[in-house]
């Protein structure tokens, strides 16, 4: 049997969408950064917060992932994340804004927040910051 020369990516959030056929993957996984070409050892792992990029060709894309799990194939990677944001979406302004209304969610009276709420917010501005600082070099 013949391996695999490309890799299908499939990456699912609450926001979008992909899927792309693509060279290469790499992810932040919960062990450590990873990555993946055509015809790699099944496995499945759990994302930590951090950047992700695949290759099509010459060109890379940058995204975002936090909170989910990744499932690795020999022709494909599928990415279910709570946040996926692709580099050219992130706006630092909307990053910056989106900091302070998390900050002020978690300075509020416990009862009348949700916690988990928050968290996602707060991880999902601090991702965008880093993508956008990232961006300019």
């Amino acid at each position: 049997m013949a391996l695999p020369t490309k890799l299908t990516l499939h990456i699912v959030s609450p926001d979008q969408s992909i899927s792309q056929e693509v060279d290469y993957v790499s992810l932040p996984g919960s062990e450590g950064d990873f990555g993946v070409l055509p015809g790699h050892t099944p496995f499945f792992t759990t994302l930590r917060p951090g950047p992700m990029w695949y290759q099509q060709g010459a060109e890379k894309h940058f995204l975002m992932v936090a909170v989910g799990f990744v499932e690795v194939l020999p022709d494909a990677v599928s990415v279910l994340a709570q946040v996926a944001e692709r580099a050219e979406d992130l706006d630092q302004a909307r990053a910056e804004a989106g900091m302070k209304r998390a900050e002020e969610m978690l300075e509020a009276v416990p009862h009348e927040i949700d916690f988990e709420r928050a968290r996602l917010a707060m991880l999902r501005t601090l991702q965008q910051l880093q993508a956008e600082s990232r961006r300019g070099v």
